[in-house]
């Protein structure tokens, strides 16, 4: 059940979240990496 819920979750960051994977991880602000930790979380746990 926890993995499907993460990969649900994963299909939701997808579609509403922005893409960060194009930018420098040094260069982005506070948020921004807030966003990247958790969609890296998310990816993580739904591959697991």
């Amino acid at each position: 059940m926890k993995k499907s819920v993460f990969r649900f979750l994963n299909k939701i960051n997808k579609m509403v979240l922005p893409k960060l994977s194009d930018k420098d991880p040094t260069q982005l602000t506070k948020l921004q990496k807030g966003i990247l930790a958790y969609r890296y979380f998310v990816l993580v746990n739904s591959m697991d």
